[in-house]
Parts: C-alpha cells; structure tokens; sequence
C-alpha cells in the first residue's frame, strides 16, 4: 500500500514565490516516483532554522494537527534536516515518519537502479547519509521496510555498528573503483577504434532518454517521472557520413543535490567527464528552464566536464505556442529547437552534433 505523504515546503527570504511554486512541484514529483500518495501540503517560512526540529512550535503544531487530519504516515521536508532534526519532529508527530529531501532521493535511488555498478553507488550514498545519523543499534534497522525512506542499503540487511559501516564502505569504494577501471579501459578502447562519444546531460525528466531513442533508434527506458534513468545507457549511431557515434543518456541533475551525493555518484557521471561532446538538454516548456541549465552547469563543474565541447538542446518545443518559441530562442540563442516526442529539429541537432565532432 502506497505511502501517504504530506510535504513541507521550506521557504527562505531568498525564495520568491516563482521559487517556492518550483520547488513544491518537485517536491510532488520526487513524492510521485517514490510512489508515495500525497494527501497534504503545507509552507513555512524559515527565516533562522530551529536547531532541535527546523521550524518552530506554532507550525509544528499546526503539521501535527494536518498529519492527523490527512492521516499521513510519513511527512516529507523539502530540505534536509539533521537525525536530531528528524527525530524530535518525529517524536512530536507521535511517530509519523519523518523524510528530508536527501532521503527521498535516495529512495528513488535505490527502486531505480539495475546494474550492480548503479546498486554499488546507491548503497554507497545510502551508508554515507546513514553513518552520521546512527543514535545507537538497531534504531535505523528498524525503520528499513518497503515504505518510503526506509530502503536499506543493498541487498542485504546490515548490522547498525559504526564500525562495520565504515569498512563497508571501504569495500564498496574498491568495487566501485575496479569497475571505474574496468569503464577507462573500454574508453580507451574505443578512442583507439576512432569512435567518438556524446553523453547527454540535463536537468531530471528533461526528455533525455525520449532523445536518445528519438537520434538513434534505440528503445532506451522512458517514463514521465524523475530519475527514470540512473544507469548510464550507451548507444550507437552511424550519421549520414557513415561515421559511428556513441550517444550515452545519464542520470538527470537536480537543484541543491548535496555535494556528497553528487560525489558518490561520480562514477555514473563520469563518461561526461571524457566525452568528445556533451549534449545538454533543457526543458523548454518549463518555467524553470534557465534556472535547471544553471544547474546542469554546476554539476558539470563539480565533476571537472566543464570544458568539454558541447551542443545545447531545447526540448520539448512541441508543448510551445509560437510567441513562446521565439521567447525561449532568444534566452536560448545558441541552443537547437527540438522535440523528441515528435522527431522535429533533428536533423539539424545532428548536423551540429557532426560539424562539433568533427571538425
């Protein structure tokens, strides 16, 4: 039985209303692909956090009264709180289950993956998340179940000890370090054969995967919710000249990622890092749009791909009126028009995919 989910949206005085309308349709989105049902919605403008619960007892006693009214079972922060945080609000809600934003991620995370290189990764975010919320054994294993928040990490159980904690996540840094090798080695192997490689970036649910299919006729996995994609997909795609080239979909980016999250999740990311070409693809139909390609920018920062050559494309152009078009042409002036779903503006995303590789 899906979980039911009452979020909070953190307001900041930095978040306009623009901001905090964005960030509660994620919030619902991200609730979405944890397949949570969400029965309830509240704001709280956080001018200086509560250290002990994050907001403040006139609100906390207002969610209390709201979670018991909606029935909720699980309430969900659209920030992240600290395992003090989380356990007096906890407490407070009389044992509602608390989840921050960093948590839900994870969640989906963890349904998503397949490969045993996506599993490593996850179980690897999950234990680093973990280890600084231990209060004492068996508290966090009694949490871990089916219900959002409460995946545990891998495929086994593991015993709440610091310790072993830790040298689990040694073992999985060396694993996840062999099969990084093993990936190197195929790269070179392919620069050796002349192969050249795109690896499309962009903000989550942006339409990568739709694209991917759409440039090369493959049927990669696409479905309307955030992190569809976690493992890297490569395909390959000879171009008019007959020249092969390998485009491999990524795992999509989103705002205020922790930076830790995002190292752990290097490896997924890491073919961007050595790509003859990043196609970075932008939602144009969302209000968002400049704002999720700022994002996309700092990842690819973090992670040292900044430099790569790269292509931009406005996706889903078809959701657009013309005045809308033209709007976003110009904010977008050195961007390509595309739409995935409807196979236009291909050609010409193709055409400048070839003059950049190989020029």
């Amino acid at each position: 039985m899906a979980d039911r989910v009452f979020l909070v949206i953190a307001r900041h005085s930095r978040m306009n209303a623009a901001d905090t309308a964005a960030m509660l349709a994620e919030m619902k989105e991200l609730t979405l692909s944890a397949n949570g049902t969400l029965v309830g919605e509240t704001r709280a403008n956080v001018a200086e956090p509560s250290p002990s619960h994050y907001i403040r007892g006139g609100k906390l006693e207002e969610l209390r009264v709201r979670t018991l009214e909606t029935r909720a079972n699980v309430v969900i922060f659209s920030v992240d709180l600290s395992a003090v945080q989380a356990r007096n609000i906890e407490n407070a809600l009389g044992g509602v289950r608390v989840v921050d934003r960093t948590g839900l991620i994870l969640d989906i995370f963890a349904r998503r993956a397949v490969s045993r290189d996506g599993k490593l990764q996850v179980e690897l975010a999950q234990l680093q998340y973990l280890l600084p919320r231990l209060t004492g054994k068996g508290v966090i294993m009694s949490r871990l179940g089916g219900g959002i928040g409460t995946r545990g990490p891998g495929e086994q159980k593991l015993e709440i000890d610091r310790r072993k904690i830790r040298n689990r996540i040694e073992h999985i840094k060396g694993q996840i370090g062999k099969l990084s090798r093993h990936r190197a080695l195929v790269r070179a192997s392919r620069r050796q054969k002349g192969l050249r490689q795109v690896v499309i970036v962009g903000y989550t649910n942006a339409g990568k995967s739709t694209l991917l299919n759409a440039l090369t006729g493959a049927d990669a996995y696409v479905e309307n919710r955030l992190f569809a994609t976690l493992d890297p997909k490569t395909r390959i795609f000879n171009d008019a000249a007959g020249d092969p080239v390998l485009f491999t979909d990524t795992v999509g980016f989103i705002r205020d990622l922790p930076h830790g999250l995002v190292k752990a999740f290097h490896a997924t990311l890491e073919e961007a890092t050595e790509a003859d070409l990043i196609l970075m693809v932008v939602d144009a139909s969302d209000d968002q749009a400049l704002k999720h390609k700022g994002v996309v920018e700092q990842v690819l920062k973090e992670i040292g791909a900044e430099a790569r050559p790269r292509v931009m494309a406005l996706n889903k152009v078809d959701l657009l009126n013309d005045q809308a078009k033209a709007r976003i042409a110009d904010q977008f002036p050195e961007a390509l028009l595309v739409s995935a779903s409807q196979k236009s503006g291909l050609a010409d995303l193709l055409k400048k995919i070839r003059e950049t590789l190989f020029v």
